[in-house]
C-alpha cells in the first residue's frame, strides 16, 4: 500500500466555472521525494494545501498511511509544512520559533534544545538565533520556517516553494541540505516549485501540472527524454526545447522557411500517416563539431549567429532557422561570434515529434 494516495481529487472554488484541480491521481511511496511543478496557477499549491488540510477537497479521496483524511484536521494528519510566506511568530526569536511546535507536542526540554541546536547549525542560523523575524532577511526567515518543520520529525513533509526567497548560492546549498535531510530523516516529502531545476535535482519523481491537470508523472530523466506532450517537453530543460512546424515529405521534413532536412529511414518510419507535425529538439542535440557533421552529412544546414550567451561551462548560440529563433547548447570550447556563419546538424535520433493538433508525442517505435 502506498503511503499517500490521491484518488480522483478535484477542487472547485465557489463562484468559479472551472476546477482549480481536476481528477488528480497519484500514489506516493514511503520515503519518496515527490515534486509538483508547473507554471503559476496550475494547481500545484492548491493540491498541496488539500493534502495538508488547509483546503477542502471538493471530490475524491485522500489517504495517508491507509487512512482517509478528507475530514481530518491538519494537526492530526502527521505532517510538517513549510510555507512560502514564512508564517513566523513576530514576537519570538529564531530559537523560540523553531522550538514552539515541539513545546506544544510536550517534547522534553533537553530533546528540544538538542533539535533546535541541530537545526540552527545545519541551516546557518547560529548568529541569528536570538533575533526576531523583523531583524532577519527574507532568506533567513525562510530558513527559520524550514527549521521549525524539520525538528518535528514527522513522517510527511510538505514544502511550498521553500527556497523562493533565497539568493542563488544559498538556494543551491539548501537544495543539497534538504535532499540530505530527506534521506537522513527517512520522511516522505512533497515539494512544490515552479523551478524545474529544483525538481530535476531533488526529486525521485516529478508531477508536471498545467491548468489543474496532471500532464505526466515520472523520474526526472524519463520526463526529459520521453515527454508525453509538447508542454512537458518545453517545460523541462533549459534552454527550452526548440519547436518547429514541419511538413512531412518522402525524404524527411520541410521547415516553414522552406529548408529541407533528410531523415534516416528509422526516423521517417515514425512519421508514417502524418503530413504535418511539430518537431522538437534540445539545444545540446544541435551539433557543430566535425565528427557529427560527417556522421549526419545529409542533415547538414547553415545559419548565421544572432546572439551568444557565454555560460562558463557551456555556450548558447542563437540563430534564425526554420521560422523561429533557435538555440544550440555547445561546449565552452565552441565559440562563435555574432554574425558568424555556422554549419550544424540536428541529431535525427534525438528529435521529438508531436501531433500538430493534440500536441501529444508521436511515440511509434523506431
Amino acid at each position: 500500500m502506498s503511503y499517500v494516495e490521491l484518488k480522483n481529487i478535484c477542487k472547485k472554488y465557489k463562484g468559479n466555472d472551472k476546477n482549480s484541480v481536476t481528477d488528480f491521481n497519484l500514489e506516493i511511496e514511503e520515503k519518496e521525494f515527490i515534486a509538483f511543478v508547473g507554471p503559476s496557477g496550475c494547481g500545484k499549491s492548491t493540491t498541496l494545501r488539500m493534502i495538508a488540510g488547509f483546503e477542502d477537497i471538493t471530490s475524491g479521496d485522500l489517504l495517508i498511511g491507509g487512512s482517509r483524511m478528507n475530514e481530518t484536521a491538519p494537526a492530526d494528519r502527521g505532517i510538517s509544512m513549510v510555507f512560502q510566506n514564512y508564517a513566523l511568530y513576530p514576537h519570538m526569536t529564531v530559537e523560540k520559533n523553531i522550538s514552539y511546535g515541539l513545546k506544544n507536542m510536550k517534547v522534553p526540554s533537553a530533546e528540544i534544545q538538542r533539535k533546535v541546536d541541530w537545526a540552527v547549525e545545519i541551516l546557518g542560523l547560529e548568529e541569528y538565533r536570538y533575533r526576531k523575524p523583523k531583524n532577519l532577511s527574507g532568506g533567513q526567515r525562510q530558513r527559520v520556517a524550514l527549521g521549525r518543520a524539520i525538528v518535528k520529525n514527522q513522517k510527511l513533509f510538505l514544502m511550498d516553494e521553500p527556497l523562493s526567497n533565497l539568493d542563488t548560492k544559498l538556494r543551491v546549498s539548501m537544495r543539497n541540505e534538504i535532499s540530505k535531510l530527506h534521506r537522513s530523516l527517512g520522511s516522505t516529502t512533497i515539494y512544490v516549485t515552479h523551478d524545474q531545476v529544483e525538481a530535476m535535482t531533488m526529486a525521485d519523481r516529478i508531477v508536471i501540472m498545467k491548468d489543474g491537470v496532471v500532464q505526466q508523472v515520472g523520474k526526472p530523466m524519463e520526463l526529459y527524454e520521453h515527454p508525453i506532450n509538447k508542454f512537458v517537453a518545453g517545460f523541462i530543460g533549459s534552454p527550452q526545447m526548440n519547436f518547429y512546424d514541419v511538413k512531412v515529405d518522402g525524404e524527411g521534413i520541410v521547415f516553414s522557411d522552406g529548408k529541407k532536412m533528410k531523415l534516416p529511414d528509422a526516423v521517417k518510419g515514425k512519421l508514417q500517416g502524418y503530413d504535418h507535425v511539430v518537431m522538437g529538439i534540445r539545444g545540446e542535440d544541435i551539433k557543430l563539431d566535425s565528427s557529427n557533421m560527417e556522421v549526419y552529412a545529409e542533415c547538414r544546414q547553415k545559419a548565421v549567429i544572432d546572439n551568444t550567451e557565454i555560460m562558463g561551462n557551456e555556450n548558447n548560440l542563437y540563430f534564425q532557422f526554420g521560422g523561429i529563433t533557435s538555440v544550440a547548447r555547445v561546449s565552452k570550447y565552441e565559440v562563435s561570434q555574432v554574425g558568424d556563419e555556422i554549419d550544424f546538424v540536428f541529431m535525427p535520433h534525438k528529435m521529438h515529434f508531436f501531433d500538430a493538433k493534440t500536441e501529444l508525442a508521436i511515440t511509434a517505435d523506431v
